[in-house]
C-alpha cells in the first residue's frame, strides 16, 4: 500500500478520531443549547446541525465566517470513521457479532438523520368546521402567488419563492403577459393604516391605505415573521400598478382593514396578487366535520381536543371520516397528521402535517443496537460462566 494512502486509511480508523468527533460535537450542541434562546429552533438547528461550519459576521461587517465545525461536518467524519473501521479494523466473526450490529445501527442512525434533514417537510392544516382544503402550508416560508381566475373551475398559479424575492431583479415567467419588478423587501414587517397627508409608493390595492413598519425578525418558538414587499407589474404598454404585499393582508386573523383580496384586470383576464405561506398541494381533499375542546372541571386547561375529519382521495378510491387526537395522527400518502392546536373559538384546528421518508431509520437502528449490545452481553456471559464452570 502506497505510505499516503495508508496514512489516509489510519486517519480515518483511528479511535483517536472518534473520540475528538465526539467531544466536537458536546460542544457544539452545548453551544447550540445556549444560542437557542436568541435563535429559537429552528436558527439553531439551520445554523449549527444543518450546516458543514458554523459561521459568524466579522465584527463591524457583514462578512460570514467559519468559526467551528457544524453537523453536517461531525456527522459525516463520524459516519467515515465508523465504516472505515469496520472495513480495516473489525474482522466478521461470531464473538464480535454484537458490536458490528450495534455499530451498523448507528451508522443507520446517522443516515436517518441525514435523510430527514434533507427530505423531511412540516407543514400544517388549519381548517374551520366544514372547511374543505387540498393544500397544506408550511410555517416559515412564503411566496409570491399569482393566480389567473378567470376560468370559475380552476385557478392557474404561478408561484415565486420568497428567496426570490429576497433577491430583487425583474422576474419574466412564461405563464404571465406580464413582467414582475421586485421592490423592496423585508422579511418580517407589520402593516397600519396609512395617517393623513403620508405618502406611499402603492399605486394599487389595499396597500394604497396601509403603511408598512419593519421589525426585526424574531425567533421565537411561538412567534412567526411576517414578510412583506412591494411588488410593480409591468406590461408591454406600462405599468400595471405597484402593490404591497404581505402575509397579513386577506389572512383570516387579521384586522378587518386587511381582510381584502388583491385583484385586478388585464387582457380580459382576472388576477390575483398575494404573497401567502408556501402551499404544498395534495392529491386528496380532507374536510373538518367536528372539532372537539374538552378541559379540566374548573380549569381553562386542555384536556383532551380531536378533530373528526372527512378524508377523500382525487380518485375516489378512499372516502371514510377519521378521528384525529392526541398521539392518535392519520397517516395517509407519506403524510403523517398530528393534531396540533386550536383557535380559542373552539371551530378551528391545527392539524401538524410531517413528511418524512426516512422516519423508520431510527427505529430499526435503535433495534439494531439493543440487539446488538444484548448479543454481545451473552456472548461475555456464557464465556463467563464457561469458565466458572471449568474452576469448578
Amino acid at each position: 500500500m502506497h505510505p499516503i494512502v495508508k496514512q489516509f486509511r489510519d486517519f480515518f480508523v483511528a479511535l483517536k478520531l472518534t473520540v475528538v468527533l465526539l467531544t466536537l460535537s458536546i460542544v457544539l450542541i452545548f453551544w447550540a443549547t445556549l444560542a437557542q434562546v436568541q435563535l429559537g429552533i429552528w436558527g439553531v438547528q439551520e445554523k449549527f446541525f444543518h450546516a458543514f461550519f458554523v459561521l459568524e459576521k466579522l465584527p463591524g461587517t457583514s462578512i460570514p465566517v467559519p468559526v467551528f465545525p457544524g453537523g453536517y461536518f461531525l456527522g459525516g467524519l463520524l459516519l467515515i470513521n465508523l465504516v472505515a473501521a469496520h472495513i480495516y479494523r473489525f474482522r466478521l466473526e461470531w464473538k464480535k457479532a454484537g458490536i458490528q450490529l450495534t455499530h451498523l445501527g448507528l451508522i443507520l442512525l446517522l443516515l436517518g438523520e441525514l435523510f430527514t434533514s434533507l427530505l423531511q417537510v412540516e407543514s400544517n392544516m388549519r381548517l374551520d368546521e366544514g372547511e374543505t382544503k387540498h393544500y397544506t402550508e408550511s410555517y416559515r416560508t412564503a411566496e409570491l402567488a399569482l393566480l389567473d381566475t378567470t376560468n370559475p373551475d380552476f385557478n392557474e398559479v404561478v408561484a415565486i419563492p420568497e428567496a426570490v424575492l429576497a433577491d430583487g431583479g425583474s422576474l419574466q415567467h412564461p405563464k404571465l403577459p406580464f413582467q414582475i419588478r421586485l421592490g423592496e423587501y423585508y422579511p418580517n414587517a407589520g402593516l397600519q393604516m396609512l395617517p393623513p397627508g403620508a405618502k406611499t409608493p402603492v399605486t394599487a390595492g389595499v396597500g394604497q391605505t396601509v403603511q408598512l413598519v419593519p421589525l426585526p425578525l424574531t425567533y421565537k418558538q411561538d412567534e412567526r415573521n411576517l414578510p412583506a414587499a412591494y411588488v410593480e407589474l409591468v406590461g408591454p404598454g406600462g405599468s400595471l400598478g405597484t402593490w404591497l404585499v404581505s402575509t397579513l393582508i386577506s389572512s383570516p386573523q387579521s384586522p378587518p382593514f386587511l381582510r381584502s383580496t388583491q385583484t385586478f384586470t388585464y387582457q380580459g383576464h382576472t388576477w390575483e396578487i398575494a404573497l401567502r405561506l408556501k402551499r404544498y398541494y395534495h392529491p386528496f381533499a380532507v374536510t373538518l366535520l367536528k372539532f372537539t375542546h374538552d378541559i379540566y372541571a374548573g380549569t381553562d386547561i386542555p384536556k383532551n381536543f380531536s378533530s373528526r375529519i372527512h378524508l377523500r382521495t382525487d380518485d375516489a378510491r378512499q372516502d371514510r371520516e377519521v378521528l384525529i387526537y392526541m398521539n392518535n395522527p392519520l397517516r395517509h400518502a407519506g403524510l403523517t397528521f398530528y393534531q396540533a392546536g386550536f383557535d380559542n373559538d373552539d371551530k378551528t384546528t391545527i392539524l401538524q402535517v410531517v413528511r418524512n421518508p426516512s422516519w423508520v431509520l431510527p427505529y430499526v437502528s435503535c433495534i439494531m443496537m439493543g440487539l446488538g449490545l444484548l448479543i454481545q452481553f451473552g456472548f461475555h456471559l456464557i464465556g463467563f460462566i464457561r469458565r466458572r464452570s471449568g474452576t469448578n
